[in-house]
């Protein structure tokens, strides 16, 4: 068995749910959701180990990659690097429209005032609009990444009531960082410059020691997620497996 997780934590509503991570993903790709899935990745810190999952079981399975305009070159380089490794063969780049981007962003600083409004241009609205053919999509997302994802579930459903499937949500750092390693995955340069968390060039900074994964995020800014991954502010659990 790959991995083996545990869901539900103390929730009467919903029983124990256990799942091996390559089974989940297999059936949720080939069967529940076939040809109705893509994964959404940002081919950041720790997202070879998802992309790398999905490509064993389908490499046509559609990954939705968010090229914002602000990402590090490193990033990009990264992307092309991970998706000849792994036979990725469905690469969709989504991005906001030039029309959207000379509108509300003219100068690109708006995420210098208003990250919150950088990020529905840049990230929100456009995988809105990619996501539109699929009933579920596929996230790294992992409790052990900040206080906000601490209770993350397996399932949820998005505003538009999409599958939501978090797979590695209960995978620590110390798994990740194992199972990239035997499997000879490539590293995102920027893992060796102090950045466990990567999002946009302007937005993300150096992690302190003792500091959360996540706190390089919008330092100075009363903000911990981009708004992809809420439903009104708010993450939304479903008690069933994969719907």
């Amino acid at each position: 068995m790959l991995h083996e997780h545990t869901d539900g934590r103390n929730d009467a509503s919903s029983p124990v749910e256990r799942f091996d991570t390559l089974d989940l993903l297999r059936r949720a790709i080939l069967t529940d959701h076939a040809g109705r899935i893509a994964l959404v990745s940002s081919f950041g810190a720790e997202s070879v180990v998802l992309l790398d999952l999905v490509a064993r079981i389908n490499p046509a399975t559609p990954v939705l990659f968010n090229q914002t305009g602000m990402l590090f070159a490193e990033t990009l380089a990264y992307q092309r690097e991970v998706a000849d490794r792994l036979g990725l063969s469905n690469v969709r780049i989504v991005r906001p429209t030039l029309a959207e981007t000379g509108r509300i962003d003219p100068d690109g600083r708006l995420h210098e005032h208003d990250p919150d409004r950088c990020c529905n241009l840049r990230k929100v609205a456009p995988l809105n609009r990619a996501l539109q053919p699929f009933s579920a999509w596929i996230t790294g997302r992992k409790r052990h990444q900040s206080e906000t994802r601490a209770e993350l579930p397996l399932f949820e459903k998005d505003d538009e009531h999409r599958v939501k499937i978090n797979p590695l949500a209960d995978w620590s750092a110390g798994e990740i960082r194992d199972y990239a390693e035997r499997r000879g995955l490539p590293r995102h340069p920027l893992l060796d410059r102090g950045y466990p968390s990567i999002g946009c060039a302007p937005c993300t900074t150096p992690v302190r020691a003792g500091e959360s994964p996540r706190a390089g995020r919008w330092r100075g800014h009363a903000k911990q997620e981009c708004g992809i991954h809420l439903v009104n502010g708010r993450l939304v659990r479903i008690s069933t497996g994969v719907a």
